[in-house]
């Protein structure tokens, strides 16, 4: 059976190709987001405590050392300009900076969605949760047992709804999972592990992670999170983000890490999720003699794939030689349809 590939498409159409075929990973972006905001306004679940818990003791800060638009400031805004500054600079890529800015977003909108929904479940009392209960005074345990949250004359109950949320400190897992992002990408540019060893590369990777570590003691010196909450909250920021930078990535100890990924355009079979491609069994395989360089590719993706070739990324697949990628990369992208045409 002959092979058939798709036949040549005009700019705009491969263009919008493209964009259908990201446009699943911007829709879960936005609804993870507003999953994040939606969940803030649910009232949770919330812990007995003891009224003698020194843990608990702490005042309550008025004026947080990292408040919530900084916070923002630092987690969402920081990344995606630093990136597409670098990108401006250095790379002049207009899919790296997609690529960037959908990877940071990704890990965020993910750890908020977790963070959120685990601070609903679990309930903790943040250390300073009696200053913000307001119980009367003389207020004891029961006898053989805890108090709730019935004891509290507190009249904002948003202010007290909040401090049943302190595991895990999100604070620490925003901050951790834009910068961390931001980090990652900082070091796939400069070939931080590319076992020559390069002491200003090493800080210039670990600055964003020692931002998001500032932010995470912050949490600790307002007296708004335990130290286990930072530090499960900074792990999973940070685990999140190396997730969502290796979804548009290669691993950074490739040769290729300064690279994005190349467009995903392949159209899977109709009714099947897009997992992989195989071969059926028993079907033999089709000869490739004859075709050139980006038939193979193709064909490797599947006969009824669809494949947008773009300069200066690196193939989902095997890569080829080195030089062939490096010189790749020099080509500076500065039109969408150019690009694709």
């Amino acid at each position: 059976m002959p092979l058939q590939f798709m036949q040549p498409r005009t700019g705009q159409g491969k263009l919008r190709t493209l964009v259908i075929s990201y446009a699943p990973d911007w829709i879960v972006t936005i609804v993870l987001a507003v999953v994040f905001f939606a969940l803030d306004k649910v009232s949770g679940f919330k812990r007995q405590f003891s009224v003698t818990d020194t843990s608990l003791l702490h005042p309550f800060a008025e004026h947080e050392r990292v408040p919530d638009y900084a916070l923002y400031c630092i987690a969402i805004v920081a990344p995606l300009v630093l990136q597409w500054t670098v990108n401006l600079v250095a790379v002049r890529s207009w899919w790296d900076a997609h690529n960037s800015a959908l990877g940071v977003i990704l890990g965020l909108s993910i750890t908020g969605a977790i963070t959120q929904f685990t601070k609903i479940t679990v309930g903790r009392p943040r250390p300073d949760v009696i200053s913000r209960c307001n119980p009367a005074p003389g207020t004891t345990n029961p006898p053989f047992g805890l108090s709730s949250e019935s004891i509290c004359h507190q009249s904002d109950w948003a202010k007290l709804n909040d401090g049943f949320r302190s595991f895990p400190s999100g604070h620490s897992s925003l901050s951790f999972a834009g910068l961390g992002f931001l980090s990652f990408y900082l070091a796939g540019k400069m070939h931080l592990f590319d076992k020559r060893g390069h002491a200003a590369k090493a800080w210039i990777a670990l600055t964003p992670l020692s931002g998001a570590a500032l932010v995470a003691i912050s949490r600790t010196m307002d007296y708004r999170h335990h130290w286990h909450d930072v530090l499960v909250g900074s792990i999973l920021g940070l685990v999140v983000s190396y997730f969502a930078y290796r979804q548009y990535y290669p691993p950074l100890q490739s040769k290729f890490s300064h690279l994005p990924y190349e467009p995903r355009t392949v159209r899977a079979p109709e009714g099947m999720l897009p997992l992989h491609h195989p071969v059926p069994s028993g079907s033999p395989s089709p000869s490739m003699d004859g075709l050139n360089d980006e038939d193979r590719f193709r064909d490797s993706l599947g006969r009824d794939g669809e494949h947008v070739e773009m300069g200066g990324t690196v193939k989902r697949s095997e890569p080829g030689p080195p030089e062939d990628i490096w010189k790749g990369y020099g080509e500076r992208i500065e039109d969408p349809s150019s690009a694709l045409a």
